[in-house]
């Protein structure tokens, strides 16, 4: 099969786009955070390893116990400990949580800062966190958040072959104009929920077969 000219991958990469737009118009984050970046950005760190819905569960607790960054920040560990203990990494989690809190209260003023360098000095904070709280948080689009849907997204329709997220969204950034940044992970998400699912992709029903060079693969 011949190489595709990057020409023609940002041609298919934006009819990609445009479709999903099109199936999910509406497409919100999945994390509740109630409009508070701080409350956003934890959400975000806790998501890792384990399903939103798994977080929307702990996160009503964790706020109900410790509503503010300051109570946060003065949690015992072994408390918050007790309230992650249903998703994954729930102690290094516990961990971050406070430590986030902390620095937030100390370096910030109480306040999430509003870069992405600063974004991930916070502890449990990486690229893909800093992406959605800049993105969800303060509607600030610099970049593409690559979770594990957008990851797996991109590579099935060869738009990438990166190692990493972080290679997989500069990529993407290549690809995709950048007023369809915002949009492409919460979008790409719900595609890869209800379509393009890890396990059994729904190919024969897909709206982007005719472009995906891995249908049925």
């Amino acid at each position: 099969m011949p190489r595709e000219s990057m020409k023609s991958k940002r041609e298919r990469a934006l009819v990609v786009c445009e479709r999903i737009g099109e199936h999910y118009p509406d497409a919100q984050p999945a994390l509740d955070f109630g409009g508070d970046p701080f409350r956003l950005t934890i959400a975000v760190l806790l998501s890792a390893q384990t399903t939103d819905a798994a977080v929307n569960k702990v996160t009503p607790v964790l706020w109900e116990r410790y509503p503010t960054v300051e109570a946060l920040a003065s949690a015992d560990a072994r408390d918050v400990e007790k309230i992650l203990r249903p998703i994954g990494f729930f102690r290094v989690k516990a961990g971050n949580c406070i430590k986030c809190a902390q620095m937030v209260l100390s370096e910030y003023g109480g306040e999430v800062p509003r870069s992405y360098e600063e974004l991930q000095r916070l502890p449990g904070v990486g690229r893909k966190t800093a992406n959605i709280v800049m993105n969800a948080g303060f509607g600030i689009v610099e970049g593409i958040a690559v979770d594990t849907h957008v990851f797996r997204i991109a590579h099935k329709l060869k738009l990438s072959s990166a190692k990493d997220p972080s290679k997989t969204e500069q990529d993407l950034l290549k690809l995709i104009p950048q007023e369809l940044w915002g949009p492409v992970n919460h979008q790409w998400i719900l595609f890869g929920r209800e379509v393009c699912s890890a396990k059994n992709p729904k190919c024969g029903e897909c709206f982007l077969a005719d472009i995906c060079p891995s249908r049925g693969k």
